[in-house]
């Protein structure tokens, strides 16, 4: 089968700086840091006290409220940011086959608010007190179902669970779907919401977040002081369309995805390969794909979680799969302004890379100052570069061991 040419041709994105995404690319441009206190509970009693909450959303100004009463934030994120990226790629469904048109959304853990609050009712007020609804606002699938329903979508409809490798894997998923045929257009990324007393607790007493309170310290991907992730929350969704349906509808043609790779480590439940090497076949797998060099490729949006094995073992990963250019090309971490979002960080990263081939405008590295040892890569620190951008590639890696990349270009017709 003859492989189909495909390309972005909508973007949505709800996240901690930014509830769609001209104010998250402003923000970006700005350097603006989305964390603080977190306020959706009491932390007085926990190590950890910051995170990188979503601020300003009220469902209900986006969709039905008894729709909305019936979904839990990750799944309100994506339909939001679904709808966003729906309105910009100017789709309309009377004009659509609705079975060519699919959906790809996951999320890493799902409603885990929902878990905590009906799991209390039960201890305090018995199990006939449990929401009905509690199983269809819980799994991790109804983000994908409620956006499939709010837009008419009745093609392909999946979500993808690897963690933090979330939203790029089902981005990379959507690309194989419209690719050979599945599909002509796809909604796919990925969508978070897991501050939550036991979310915060167990990623701490797995000492994966961060513990210093200063926000301007708090996420410093690379940096020799950086010592744990910030958890966030959002949505990240992007539209993807197969090039002649794209043109032929005469749409506004953003950036191709060109390449993906997916691989998995098979070492730790949590920790990545301490060689990198799985991140790095991940990457060479996307080169190879897309048949570009790695002196081709201008910017990398790394997976840069500001902990000290990730930070490490992914620049090693990228010393691997690039070889002499690694010290060439720029390496940045969106997560130094929005902490880490979990199963929506690649999805929102994703939008990152396009706007960055769009504008010709690469974010720095907020807060870092001195890179750790062994991280001796362009980082971008100080501040962002304004260049040009034909090849960006972007990392996700997920506990597990799941390792995806995607390669996007600048639209060339």
């Amino acid at each position: 089968m003859m492989k189909r040419r495909v390309v972005v041709t909508g973007l949505g994105a709800i996240t901690p700086i930014g509830n769609n995404v001209e104010e998250f690319w402003n923000a970006v441009q700005a350097g603006t840091v989305g964390i603080g206190e977190i306020t959706k509970f009491d932390t007085s009693e926990y190590k950890v006290h910051i995170a990188a909450e979503v601020k300003n959303f009220v469902a209900k100004e986006h969709m039905d409220f008894k729709a909305a009463k019936r979904m839990e934030p990750f799944s309100q994120y994506a339909v939001v940011a679904a709808q966003e990226a729906f309105d910009d790629a100017g789709l309309d469904m009377e004009k659509e086959d609705p079975y060519r048109v699919g959906v790809i959304i996951g999320s890493g853990i799902g409603g885990l608010g929902a878990m905590e609050r009906e799991h209390t009712k039960i201890l305090e007020k018995g199990p006939a007190r449990v929401n009905p609804l509690l199983i269809p606002m819980m799994i991790s699938n109804m983000a994908a179902g409620n956006v499939a329903i709010h837009l008419g979508c009745k093609g392909k409809c999946t979500n993808v669970v690897t963690a933090c490798a979330t939203g790029t894997h089902s981005i990379g998923d959507a690309f194989r779907a419209i690719a050979y045929n599945d599909a002509d257009v796809m909604l796919a990324g990925g969508t978070e919401s897991s501050i939550t007393p036991i979310g915060i607790s167990g990623f701490t007493n797995l000492t994966a977040l961060n513990t210093n309170p200063e926000i301007a310290k708090a996420s410093i991907p690379f940096d020799k002081d950086r010592n744990g992730f910030v958890i966030g929350e959002g949505a990240g969704v992007v539209v993807l369309e197969e090039l002649e349906h794209a043109k032929a509808r005469g749409a506004e043609i953003y950036a191709e995805l060109v390449g993906y790779g997916a691989t998995c480590d098979a070492f730790h439940i949590t920790s990545p390969a301490e060689d990198g090497s799985g991140a790095a076949k991940s990457m060479e797998l996307a080169m190879e794909e897309a048949g570009v060099k790695p002196e081709q490729v201008e910017y990398i949006n790394a997976h840069g979680t500001s902990t000290h094995h990730n930070d490490l073992f992914e620049t090693r990963a990228i010393k691997t799969a690039f070889g002499d250019a690694a010290y060439k090309v720029k390496v940045n971490s969106t997560k130094s302004m929005i902490g880490h979002l979990l199963g929506a960080a690649g999805g929102v990263e994703f939008v990152t890379c396009v706007k960055t081939i769009q504008d010709g405008y690469v974010h720095q590295t907020v807060g870092t100052t001195e890179p750790g040892e062994e991280c001796d890569l362009d980082y971008v620190l100080g501040a962002g570069v304004h260049m040009d951008v034909n090849y960006a590639l972007t990392n996700s890696l997920g506990f597990g061991g799941h390792n995806a990349t995607l390669l996007v270009k600048k639209y060339e017709a």
